[in-house]
């Protein structure tokens, strides 16, 4: 089973959308969170440390989750997708991208 973990900055819209196109997924537990204080769900050091695959969706969150824990980033893999925050929840493009993107890391 990996652990799959998706950070955005609010939780609101593009990483709560990973979650749910992956919660199904055979093999694979899955959880999303946000790096800002004010988040539908802040990033907490028990999120970091039970991953195994962390997806951030900008450069900015991937420096941002590095700079706040690092010290228990081990061996996590981070990978950023690239995605601007500029999709809705569930919205079908936003979906196609995760469906295009990710499973070539946890497969």
């Amino acid at each position: 089973m990996k652990n799959i973990l998706f950070v955005c900055s609010q939780n609101k819209l593009r990483s709560p959308t990973g979650e749910t196109v992956f919660a199904t997924t055979e093999g694979v537990s899955v959880r999303s969170a946000g790096l800002n204080n004010d988040a539908e769900v802040p990033l907490g050091i028990e999120d970091v440390v039970w991953a195994d695959i962390i997806f951030v969706m900008e450069q900015a969150h991937k420096k941002k989750l590095q700079s706040r824990f690092r010290e228990y980033l081990k061996d996590q893999r981070v990978i950023c997708l690239g995605i601007p925050d500029n999709y809705d929840y569930m919205q079908p493009e936003l979906v196609e991208i995760f469906k295009r993107e990710v499973p070539r890391f946890i497969c």
